[in-house]
């Protein structure tokens, strides 16, 4: 009874080492003590509720062997109850990361990381509805924004194996109404952001447009008479157009509404019964309330109505549907793993179909983010290693940051926390030589700018934030988890912006910001 009760705590395969235990070959008396004795070292740093199960039932399996093959049971128990400490240590590190969001008022919201057909972790964090205070939970239903979009490129790949579409086609051929300037563009361009097509969100009336309902037909037509950025498949641009004019050719080509198709095609099959098309009027159980960040604490998010995202950002789902969906994307249940293979096959900055693709620390990462009205989001697979990675809050901030840091976490990689950092004192005069304004992209800079001794930093259409120096070179910001890396090479001074595992370089263009 007491064998039994313990074997609960341990793998099943507990048995079966057994087996091969008693069949190894005895060593001799002398090597079996010294061999034990370095065992014994190594039991006594073990530490856990499950090692300590393990090492029990350790302790009554070997009553029954000889010293050899005890020993060899004895190893097998040091190694399972150090992999046990292990994952103990790093889902108490994910906590740890994820609450230092929270005391920093950046995160409410719910997390989850899974490994294999393994939940790792998975907790909310914060209120799903703070007047109520109603707190969040794996049940709770977020806005997904721009993590929509792999669900619309998902559907446009299954329209083509049904032989209904290609993505080579030109929009043209599903759109004979279509401008002149669109002639050369085509469904993959649109799925890659490379169509040049002017995304809509940016207009200087969008504000003004949110609040009001409207149709696919009449969210096209704010587009498609603009000129092209740029010509179709030269560059690569992000473009909120580009997936409602995916979304409007769903449907023309389906015959369905864009939210039936997917609820049909993607969500029922899956069994994802917490997912799709979000409404302002109908009532959606366990459906968080979106916040914004204010200097006096949270505030409630500006309204939008849900047609304006439409297949670019309209979508909900819970965090443990987006694991459903990944094991489905990534297990053969949605697409031939040609159509998975296209999908996830990057074009231009390092951007495929509605996913981006890319390495971070060694290991492949395929995700995308999120960000709406009192929502960020974040939906991470790593591939070699079978892990996802699920952020979902509901108070606009760093979802993409912890998304990042709970990936290197789970792979047991180090993991620095803005509160972790130490900052230093330099001298005005070593400020001073890091302001300018630096290019990162087209029309989009990074300005470096000194108030009094305090070095700033501001991005293209953001606020100006404080930069505080852990060295020479490398300063951090506190508001948002990213570091700014000063240097000089032969073409002129430069910035490094290290943030969510990526590192962008901007060259420094003006010595003024």
């Amino acid at each position: 009874m007491r064998l039994a009760r313990c074997a609960m705590a341990v793998v099943g395969a507990a048995a079966l080492v057994v087996v091969v235990a008693v069949e190894a070959a005895d060593l001799a008396a002398g090597e079996v003590a010294e061999a034990e004795a370095r065992v014994d070292t190594a039991e006594a740093v073990v530490v856990g509720v499950a090692a300590a199960a393990i090492t029990r039932l350790g302790s009554i399996v070997g009553q029954a062997l000889s010293p050899a093959n005890r020993l060899m049971f004895r190893r097998f128990v040091l190694l399972i109850s150090i992999a046990a400490a292990s994952r103990a240590q790093n889902t108490s590190r994910i906590d740890q990361i994820v609450q230092s969001y929270v005391s920093a008022k950046t995160f409410m919201g719910t997390v989850l990381v899974a490994r294999n057909n393994e939940v790792l972790f998975s907790k909310g964090y914060g209120m799903a509805n703070l007047e109520w205070d109603i707190p969040n939970a794996p049940s709770t239903k977020f806005r997904l924004g721009s993590v929509t979009k792999q669900f619309t490129a998902a559907s446009i790949l299954l329209l083509e194996e049904r032989g209904k579409l290609k993505v080579e086609d030109p929009v043209k051929k599903y759109m004979p109404g279509a401008p002149a300037a669109w002639e050369k563009i085509t469904i993959f361009h649109l799925l890659t952001h490379t169509s040049g097509i002017a995304s809509f969100t940016g207009f200087a009336d969008y504000k003004q447009t949110e609040p009001f309902e409207t149709t696919p037909e009449k969210l096209v037509a704010r587009f498609r008479d603009k000129p092209l950025e740029f010509a179709p498949g030269e560059k690569w641009n992000y473009s909120n157009s580009g997936y409602v004019l995916l979304g409007y050719l769903i449907e023309k080509i389906s015959g369905q509404k864009y939210a039936t198709f997917v609820q049909e095609n993607i969500f029922t099959p899956l069994g994802m019964k917490d997912s799709g098309y979000d409404s302002n009027s109908t009532i959606i159980l366990h459906r968080a309330s979106g916040y914004t960040p204010s200097k006096d604490g949270p505030i409630n998010a500006g309204f939008i109505h849900m047609s304006i995202p439409f297949s670019a950002g309209s979508l909900y789902s819970t965090t443990e549907d987006l694991l459903r969906w990944e094991r489905g994307l990534f297990g053969g249940k949605v697409l031939s793993a040609a159509s998975l293979e296209k999908m996830t096959t990057p074009f231009k900055q390092d951007y495929a179909f509605g996913l981006g693709v890319h390495t971070t620390s060694g290991h492949k990462v395929i995700d995308h983010g999120g960000g709406i009205e009192g929502f960020n989001t974040h939906l991470a697979y790593y591939p070699d290693d079978q892990l996802t990675v699920v952020v979902l809050g509901n108070l606009n901030g760093p979802a993409s940051d912890i998304a990042g840091k709970l990936g290197a976490a789970a792979l047991g990689q180090p993991v620095q926390l803005t509160s972790e950092r130490k900052e230093i004192t330099l001298p005005t005069a070593k400020l001073a030589s890091f302001v300018g304004t630096y290019e990162l992209a087209p029309r989009i800079n990074l300005m470096i700018s000194l108030d009094g001794n305090q070095l700033m930093t501001q991005l293209t259409g953001q606020p100006k934030f404080p930069i505080f120096a852990e060295s020479e070179t490398m300063f951090f910001l506190k508001v948002v988890d990213a570091q700014l890396e000063f240097g000089k090479d032969e073409k002129g001074a430069y910035v490094i912006l290290h943030q969510g595992g990526q590192d962008q370089k901007a060259v420094k263009k003006s010595d003024t910001p």
